[in-house]
């Protein structure tokens, strides 16, 4: 006999049962309109409600993290330059997810922009159906782990330092910068050590007990993304090392083997940072990093020797460099007290036919704090401010203009001061 009272029950249990469609979303708003548009297309839609908040530096930093992040949306509708503004939170975005930017700006050049970034941009005002058809979209393409999209081109900011001579500080440099980037600009880091035979790069950025990871010819052959990720020591969750080393490989096998890794690894994190020292014959035509590089800092002490390598350096990655937007940031590291320097920081300008961007100043305590584990930039010691300032020149953050924002082949031109 048809019972429909328990014929009701199953069908309450079975509407009970249907989940929200779900699709990992945060959005950072600036404007009330955004915001009530955003939460109302997911609602009517029946998606999952996605996590809001305020488009400010620290909320992103807070929530942008969560692993269950799919889709990020930032709104831009305040801002006067969509393409500026989005540069300057696309370190704090995480690689996997994907980034929707939502803005007022209706010009080719601000889509180009943003694609280069690997954003996808949605034109403001937008309706709820426009809004979460393309939300799908996106996340349609992120299933079928689609290569179209701008999303595929997202990968890590690859920064260089390179040392003009050995002994000049790069790999000390190196370790602050990669501090200062995952503790304080909370962006994700993964430090390649390219001197695979010795090198203090564990000492200098704290690390106890570590040891190169030992690889085999035979590795390279079998090598995929969680074989690559077994060879990174971390060191906090922002923050990884990558230190090979091999009893039958030669250096040039090494280097090899290591970009092989990090070409896996890239787009798991914000920034690729090499410590190039020269202390190993660093060579510039050895390695291929000038061609995907998009910042090298260069470092130099005040004596006659260093600078002149490193004008040599220079020229040689004027020579080789085919990229407008590749950027060169001079550094001067003072390891020396002043009596015992062989030139001014003038002397070096003069030289070199262009300003120094970041000067270092000695400081005598600086390997007691290094050997207590202790970072620099978190002192107060006098080299702390440069280094913080290195950074946000790094990061496209200094007030200096033509510093930054030149070009590697306008060095020595007539904006010199």
């Amino acid at each position: 006999m048809f019972d429909l009272v328990d014929s009701l029950k199953k069908n309450k249990k079975a509407d009970i049962e249907i989940e929200q469609e779900k699709i990992g979303t945060v959005l950072f708003y600036q404007t009330e309109e955004c915001k009530k548009l955003v939460e109302e297309a997911y609602r009517f839609e029946g998606v999952a409600p996605p996590t809001v908040s305020k488009n400010t530096k620290d909320d992103i930093t807070e929530y942008v993290r969560k692993s269950d992040i799919e889709i990020v949306i930032v709104e831009l509708n305040n801002s006067s330059d969509v393409s500026k503004e989005a540069e300057f939170v696309s370190h704090l975005l995480p690689n996997h997810a994907s980034v929707i930017v939502i803005g007022s700006e209706d010009a080719i050049s601000t889509i180009r922009n943003l694609k280069a970034m690997g954003f996808y941009y949605l034109f403001w005002p937008i309706t709820k159906q426009e809004l979460i058809d393309f939300v799908r979209s996106v996340n349609d393409n992120r299933k079928r782990n689609s290569n179209r999209g701008p999303g595929q081109n997202r990968r890590a900011k690859y920064i260089s330092v390179i040392g003009a001579k050995g002994g000049v500080g790069a790999t000390f440099i190196c370790a602050e910068l990669s501090y200062l980037l995952s503790a304080h600009k909370k962006s994700s880091c993964l430090v390649v050590d390219q001197n695979y035979s010795t090198g203090d790069l564990d000492i200098m950025m704290g690390i106890r007990d570590y040891e190169r990871r030992k690889v085999q010819q035979g590795d390279i052959s079998s090598l995929d993304e969680s074989f690559a990720q077994s060879l990174t020591f971390r060191q906090n969750s922002l923050l990884s090392v990558l230190s090979l080393t091999s009893d039958n490989l030669d250096s040039g096998s090494l280097l090899d083997y290591s970009n092989a890794v990090v070409d896996l690894l890239a787009s798991d994190v914000n920034f690729i940072i090499e410590d190039c020292s020269s202390s190993v014959g660093f060579s510039i035509e050895s390695d291929r990093f000038i061609g995907q590089c998009d910042c090298i800092v260069l470092v130099m002490s005040p004596t006659v020797s260093s600078v002149r390598d490193a004008a040599r350096m220079r020229e040689k990655i004027q020579k080789i460099n085919q990229s407008d937007s590749l950027r060169l940031i001079l550094v001067m590291n003072n390891t020396l007290p002043k009596k015992a320097q062989t030139l001014s920081l003038n002397d070096a300008e003069a030289f070199l036919k262009q300003k120094i961007d970041i000067e270092i100043p000695y400081c005598e305590e600086i390997s007691f704090y290094i050997l207590d584990d202790k970072r620099i930039a978190k002192t107060a010691l006098k080299a702390a401010k440069p280094l913080k300032e290195l950074t946000s020149v790094v990061l496209g953050e200094s007030t200096e203009v033509k510093k930054t924002k030149r070009s590697l082949f306008s060095f020595g031109s007539s904006d010199k001061k």
